[in-house]
């Protein structure tokens, strides 16, 4: 396999992911609820997406330090709609 078709599908994989936490932001800017959601799940998740996003950095990777850059900004979005919108 080439070099270019490992970083496509790394890049696929990565847009995969990464969209994977717009419905939710709509779905918390939409209803201003985040009840259901666990503050606990998406620190511990955050923390590891920063953590994959590093490790991208350190390998020189651009998949990694693309797709969970992006997703460690959604993810700390909907950390900060949580604590935001849970007081309320």
């Amino acid at each position: 396999m080439t070099r270019a078709f490992v970083e496509t599908i790394g890049f696929i994989a990565g847009i995969c992911t990464t969209l994977s936490f717009i419905p939710q932001i709509v779905k918390i800017l939409k209803t201003s609820k985040t009840r259901d959601i666990s503050f606990v799940m998406y620190a511990v998740l955050t923390m590891g997406i920063f953590l994959w996003m590093v490790y991208g950095i350190l390998l020189g990777e651009l998949p990694l330090i693309i797709a969970n850059g992006i997703s460690f900004m959604f993810c700390l979005a909907i950390l900060t709609m949580k604590l935001v919108y849970g007081r309320r």
